[in-house]
């Protein structure tokens, strides 16, 4: 059976990352390595130190739910946090990879049109490893012509990490945005794991920015989920927006996110301008981007 280093990977992450005073451990003498000791560990979540050391080496061990309940708990893992826990304690075997073999992704042509209808609000569709499906025009002219890249770079992480473009348009969000999209790129990873191009594209970060690889090794992880982002748009100027994230029933691979401004403040009517300038650039008005197949 197949080690599951991944699981191994993020136990002894998440167990470093804790602070053993805030949990009424002191020790008279400074510990040689930060966090929880395995025993501490194993303690807090009720199971037994051999059992524990055993999921820490990556031995093919399939958890119950209640033993992952408890390792969650003791980790205080947050939401996300817990879904990467799971998804990657039920890492599928060979026999499963064999019997659901990767599809295109593909984006139906009635979430074109509803792009396309949304006006003056941006909006794009995220799926697997981050890559952008689709994306309407006023996404394109708030963050980036996603459509003028080559295929293999239109990922949202990507775009991110290595576009110093990217980094000025999120000021001084830009770190939360980076780490945001690298954390959802991990949980792909626990999802679909062993898949080529996934594995191309963390090597490429990897070798390219310093960012990415303290962020992966610090594992991570993120799902997609609402908040709010400042921007400094090179025509606009600075502009405030809540993030919304749906995910489309029956794919859990795709996710829509929009950018919507509060009512009657000057982020709306900053997007408002933008509106008209993409509307000048297309000229006679370049219609939405039509509905694509993409790369599995």
């Amino acid at each position: 059976m197949e080690r599951n280093e991944g699981l191994a990977d993020f136990l002894r992450a998440r167990r470093a990352a804790m602070d053993p005073e805030r949990l009424g451990i002191h020790d008279a003498a400074p510990r040689r390595v930060p966090g929880l000791r395995r025993e501490e560990l194993a303690a807090l979540a009720g199971v037994s130190v051999d059992y524990y050391t055993r999921l820490e080496q990556g031995r093919p061990i399939t958890p119950s739910e209640s033993v992952l309940d408890a390792l969650a708990d003791a980790l205080q893992l947050d939401a996300a946090e817990r879904s990467y826990l799971r998804a990657v304690a039920r890492r599928p075997s060979a026999a499963d990879r064999r019997r659901n073999p990767r599809t295109v992704q593909k984006v139906r042509p009635g979430v074109h049109a509803f792009l396309a209808r949304l006006g003056d609000t941006p909006a794009f569709v995220l799926g697997r490893r981050t890559d952008i499906l689709a994306a309407n025009r006023m996404a394109r002219a708030l963050l980036s012509d996603f459509d003028a890249m080559p295929v293999r770079e239109r990922s949202a992480v990507r775009w991110v990490v290595l576009d110093e473009a990217a980094r000025s348009l999120f000021a001084e969000g830009w770190e939360k945005a980076a780490s945001m999209f690298v954390g959802m790129l991990r949980m792909d990873v626990a999802r679909h794991p062993d898949d080529l191009r996934t594995a191309e594209l963390v090597g490429e970060l990897s070798m390219k920015s310093e960012h990415f690889r303290r962020w992966w090794a610090d594992q991570k992880v993120d799902e997609p989920a609402h908040g709010s982002k400042t921007l400094r748009h090179p025509i606009v100027g600075r502009l405030t927006l809540h993030t919304e994230a749906l995910t489309f029933p029956g794919d859990p691979d795709q996710s829509l996110f929009a950018f919507l401004a509060d009512p009657g403040s000057p982020s709306e009517e900053a997007l408002t301008v933008l509106s008209a300038w993409a509307a000048e650039q297309d000229g006679s008005g370049r219609s939405e981007a039509a509905p694509a197949r993409h790369r599995p």
